[in-house]
C-alpha cells in the first residue's frame, strides 16, 4: 500500500520531471513492482565511486536468506588478510552443528542443500577456500555452516558493521530450527548489501588482492534467473543470491563495458511464487540497465 501510494503521488502530481532520469527510472521500478499484489520490495541502485543513485524502501529489514553469505566471506578474506588463517588451511568436514539457542545439535541434509559437491566430500578433509567458492557459487549451506563455525557469527556480524552496515545481523547458520521458531533470524536491509557490495569493488572490504578475488567468486554465481537475466548476454555480474519461502534476493555488482560498476540489490518477501519474484527482479534489472547504460 505504501508502495501504490508513493507511485500515485509521483504521477498525479506529475513531480518526476523528464529531465530528471534517476526519479524516472524510480518511478518506472515502482510501476513494475505494484504489478506484483502483496509484494513488500526492496531496491538500492548506486554507480560505484558516486553518481546516480535510486533507492526504494533500502532500509526495511528483510530476512537474509543466503545474502549473509557475503559478510562470511568478507570475514574469511580478512582472516588471510590478518594471518588468522592461512590459504592452506583445511578441516574435516561433518555434518552436525549446534544450534545458537540451547547448544543442541542438528543435522544439515543433502536432499535441501543446493551443492552435493559439499556432502559428497564429508569425512574427509576439505580446504576452506574451497569451501568459500562453494558457499557463493552454489549457494551451499554446509559450507557455510562450517565456515562460521571457524570464523563465529559474532566476527561475521562484526566485519559487517565495520563496513558501514546499521540493520544487517549475521547470528548463526543455516537450517537451525530453533533459532528460526525463536525469531533469531539473519537480517539485512538493500543499502546494507549494497555498502558491502561497493566496499569490495573499492577493495576497503579487505586487501586489494582479496577483493579483486572476491569479485571472482561472485561473478562465478551459478544461480542467475534473477538480476544477470534483465542484462544482455556477457554482461560481468558479481552477485550473490538468496530464497527461502516467500523471500527471493539477489545483490549485484554490474560491469556494464567501458564504464564504471554499478550496484543493484533487490530484496523481496510476500511473493508466494518464486518464479514470479525472479521475474520482478530481472525485469528491475532490465530497467536499471536500460536508464543507466542504455539512456533511455
Amino acid at each position: 500500500m505504501v508502495i501504490r501510494a508513493v507511485l500515485a503521488v509521483l504521477i498525479g502530481a506529475q513531480t518526476v520531471p523528464a529531465q530528471d532520469p534517476a526519479l524516472a527510472l524510480r518511478e518506472r521500478v515502482l510501476a513494475r513492482i505494484v504489478e506484483v499484489p502483496g509484494a513488500t520490495v526492496a531496491v538500492h541502485v548506486a554507480e560505484v565511486g558516486g553518481g546516480r543513485t535510486i533507492a526504494i524502501n533500502p532500509d526495511s529489514v528483510f530476512h537474509a536468506a543466503s545474502t549473509m553469505k557475503v559478510p562470511v566471506m568478507i570475514e574469511y578474506f580478512r582472516g588471510i588478510d590478518a594471518g588468522r588463517i592461512t590459504r592452506d588451511q583445511s578441516l574435516l568436514l561433518g555434518t552436525t552443528f549446534k544450534s545458537i539457542v540451547d547448544g543442541s545439535t542438528y543435522q544439515l541434509d543433502a536432499d535441501v542443500d543446493s551443492d552435493s559437491s559439499v556432502f559428497a566430500r564429508v569425512g574427509q578433509r576439505v580446504p576452506l577456500r574451497w569451501l568459500v567458492e562453494r558457499m557463493i557459487v552454489r549457494s551451499s549451506n554446509l559450507a557455510t555452516n562450517t565456515l562460521i563455525e571457524v570464523l563465529d557469527a559474532k566476527k561475521v556480524d562484526a566485519a559487517a558493521r565495520s563496513l558501514g552496515t546499521t540493520a544487517m545481523k549475521v547470528l548463526r547458520g543455516v537450517e537451525d530450527g530453533k533459532a528460526f521458531q525463536a525469531g533469531l533470524n539473519n537480517q539485512t536491509s538493500a543499502r546494507d548489501l549494497a555498502t558491502l557490495l561497493e566496499a569490495i569493488e573499492s577493495g576497503k572490504a579487505a586487501s586489494k588482492e582479496s577483493s579483486r578475488e572476491m569479485i571472482d567468486i561472485l561473478a562465478a554465481q551459478e544461480f542467475n534467473d534473477e538480476i544477470p537475466a534483465g542484462l544482455p548476454p556477457g554482461t560481468r555480474v558479481a552477485h550473490k543470491t538468496g530464497w527461502i519461502t516467500g523471500v527471493t534476493h539477489d545483490a549485484a555488482l554490474v560491469y556494464p563495458p567501458g564504464r564504471r560498476p554499478y550496484v543493484l540489490v533487490v530484496l523481496t518477501k510476500g511473493i508466494r511464487e518464486r518464479a514470479v519474484a525472479q521475474k520482478l527482479i530481472a525485469d528491475i534489472s532490465r530497467l536499471v540497465w536500460d536508464a543507466t547504460v542504455v539512456g533511455r
